[in-house]
């Protein structure tokens, strides 16, 4: 794949034009169609706008800074479609659910009002999109770049089936685009290193205003907005009955399966589900930015810039109901600084009803208001306006270093990205056959510390790799991080990315959780791999403590600062100490990947967790009744616990777990990785577990 931005010319009405993100794909005709010439991989293309163009809608629901729409809406007849796809939907929540309708009901109507419509249809998006093309004769398919493993996966089939259609123009050119927040010519030349990338000091682009759109001069049927009751009748028709089950254990958080540790019967659980969910299944009020009862702003472009302006308002006052209710809304989401942001805006830059740099636009707009045109170097004069600039500065780095590991992968394993609550998470996966096995690493490490694990397991397995939120290529947005999150998350992971009972293995950090979602959740689960893993062993212990509130406070937050300092200059020889038997193991390229991590955008968040972590539920609690499906794998000089003591206590609270113990430190997978893979294929688990494996 080759991935290049070109420049366009517009009208002058139009400000500062970004560049369009433009991939081409060998089974489809690839050149871009504006009201000008262009040249690409220095070959001209003449350009032929007299064809019928389809701008397929994806994440992107708004007609402002839209490239997408500015390009072909420059075509003699113009169709945009919004697909409800069930692959998309089934991993939507309901409050998510009522967003997007909103959103679509909007865009639609801002169509209208510019002279266009919106198409609507709720099926698979490939045969939508064929028969749509086939139907008008279309010529050109816009649609928005995506680093999404599924969405990108989703646009690949689209494009072989445009490939194979046979009609006497040929095959359509499918295009891509996207809305950069800078002015990048290429992206694989970007540095991997935020550090670096924030030496280049790239322009930021402005953003589009919407175009004029030309007259639909075709007879189609345009369709119906559908329901958030339609919506889930049709999920609920393709899901399978253990993906629906799996749905269901989703939708209990992991604090309400601590404060309720009984499980009720299915039916109880859905019926509860369905009440709370009606109640909060409410019509928007005439002039309130919010959809739900959550805290997610939802509408159109005009309800979320609405909002942005009375969020960056916040110390000014109002006496507007609306801003009052933003307000409302900003001080019960601000579980640490500058969080609420993320909580009020992340859903509506997720489903693109604004782009980030209208929202960065805007934010720099008000602050050189309140600073008569200028912008202080001492940093911004608002809590607000550096949550707003952050966050979107953030996202735009994660996005961009997503992009370049599509178009640079370098390495052995197929990298892909999965989105959680709106923040890319990465992973990979190996093999194709056998049971599902998924590996989780442990604070401060990525995915790639399972480096030489994945290949020998995947021969005759599935293995999935994940990097948790707040480490390595994942993002690390502004949250408060606790156990309970980490273990929500690799739960979602399973349900909604492997969807299938997997064997869990973790190491440390990454050990505790797993035995989280082995005592929460543990339909999910066939079986508990623990590599030194973290947590504690209390006898006698027989109830879980209840949730308590994660409030950073500020020593935690000058302790993080400084604790980062330190890891930056000590990281190679606190790792080395970790692999006491093979220190060579702790090689350039696991301590450049450390370091690199450490200068990403959200990093001083994560390490505050450190100050709040909670490991008071102990194993022995977690694990029971998993009888016969645990499999304890120690590295007996790890510097960092008391090996011998844990395993005597582990073994004498917890009934039926296998234990092996190594001649490593505190990461054995990755110090001795052929003396763990031997144990684990040579485990005595009992059938249907790591044993069989």
């Amino acid at each position: 794949m080759t991935i290049t931005f070109l420049s366009l010319s517009f009208n002058n009405h139009f400000l500062k034009t970004p560049p369009l993100l433009f991939s081409s794909c060998s089974a489809v005709r690839s050149s871009i169609s504006v009201c000008c010439s262009v040249n690409y991989a220095n070959t001209q293309v003449n350009v032929d706008n007299e064809g019928t163009a389809v701008l397929w809608y994806k994440q992107d629901l708004r007609i402002d800074d839209h490239p997408g729409l500015v390009s072909a809406s420059s075509h003699r007849n113009l169709i945009a479609l919004y697909v409800f796809d069930h692959r998309v939907l089934s991993r939507y929540s309901e409050e998510m659910f009522e967003l997007l309708v909103f959103a679509v009901k909007d865009l639609k109507r801002s169509l209208r009002n510019q002279g266009s419509d919106l198409m609507i249809r709720i099926g698979s998006a490939e045969n939508v999109i064929q028969e749509l093309v086939k139907e008008v004769k279309a010529t050109h398919i816009f649609a928005e770049e995506e680093v999404e493993y599924e969405w990108a996966r989703l646009m690949e089939t689209v494009k072989g089936n445009l490939a194979a259609l046979s009609v006497e123009e040929g095959s359509p050119n499918f295009l891509t685009w996207s809305t950069p927040l800078y002015d990048i010519k290429n992206v694989g030349d970007l540095p991997v290193s935020h550090q670096d990338f924030k030496k280049l000091k790239l322009p930021v682009l402005s953003p589009l205003l919407p175009p004029k759109f030309p007259d639909v001069k075709m007879n189609l049927f345009w369709g119906t907005l559908p329901t958030v009751d339609d919506l889930e009748s049709f999920r609920n028709e393709i899901v399978n009955k253990q993906k629906d089950e799996f749905m269901l254990i989703k939708k209990t958080s992991a604090e309400d399966m601590l404060r309720k540790p009984q499980v009720l019967p299915k039916n109880q659980i859905e019926g509860s589900l369905r009440k709370s969910y009606k109640q909060d299944n409410r019509k928007k009020p005439g002039n309130s930015v919010f959809v739900t009862q959550g805290s997610s702003v939802g509408g159109g472009t005009g309800d979320v810039l609405n909002a942005l302006a009375a969020y960056l308002r916040y110390l000014e006052g109002t006496v507007r109901d609306d801003w009052q209710e933003v307000h409302e809304k900003l001080r019960t989401a601000e579980t640490r600084e500058g969080a609420s942001f993320d909580a009020l805006f992340g859903s509506a830059l997720c489903l693109g009803i604004s782009s980030r740099r209208r929202v960065y636009f805007e934010t720099i707009k008000y602050e050189k208001e309140r600073n008569a045109g200028f912008l202080s170097p001492f940093g911004y004069s608002a809590a607000t306006v550096a949550a707003a600039v952050d966050s979107v500065c953030s996202k735009e780095w994660y996005w961009l270093m997503a992009l370049r590991s599509r178009v640079i992968n370098k390495g052995n394993h197929d990298i892909r990205f999965w989105r959680w609550n709106g923040y890319l998470i990465q992973y990979t996966v190996s093999g194709c056959k056998g049971p599902a096995i998924l590996l989780v690493h442990g604070f401060g490490a990525f995915w790639e510390h399972y480096r030489d694990n994945i290949d020998s397991i995947a021969s005759d397995n599935q293995v999935w790799a994940i990097t948790l939120l707040g480490f390595g290529g994942s993002e690390k947005p502004n949250v408060v991080y606790s156990e309970l999150m980490w273990a929500e998350l690799v739960r979602d992971f399973i349900i909604e990315v492997v969807g299938e009972q997997v064997h869990l293995a973790g190491n440390s950090l990454g050990g505790y959780f797993v035995a989280i979602i082995a005592g929460l959740w543990p339909a999910l689960v066939k079986s508990v791999i623990l590599l030194n893993s973290a947590g504690f062993v209390i006898p006698g212990y027989s109830s879980a403590p209840s949730p308590k509130e994660r409030r950073i406070s500020g020593p935690a937050r000058l302790g993080a600062k400084v604790l980062l300092l330190y890891l930056r200059t000590s990281i190679r020889s606190i790792v080395k100490k970790c692999y006491p038997n093979n220190p060579d193991r702790a090689d350039d390229w696991l301590i450049n990947e450390m370091i690199t991590a450490s200068y990403d955008p959200g990093v001083v968040r994560v390490l505050e967790s450190i100050f709040s972590f909670d490991l008071s539920i102990p194993l022995n609690y977690l694990l029971e009744g998993m009888e016969n499906r645990v499999l304890v794998i120690q590295g007996m000089n790890d510097p960092i616990s008391d090996s011998k003591s844990f395993l005597a206590m582990l073994t004498e609270q917890c009934r039926g777990i296998t234990t092996k113990e190594i001649d490593a430190g505190h990461c054995p997978h990755d110090e001795r990785p052929e003396k763990v893979q031997g144990n684990w294929n040579r485990g005595t688990v009992a059938e249907e577990t790591v044993g069989d494996l």
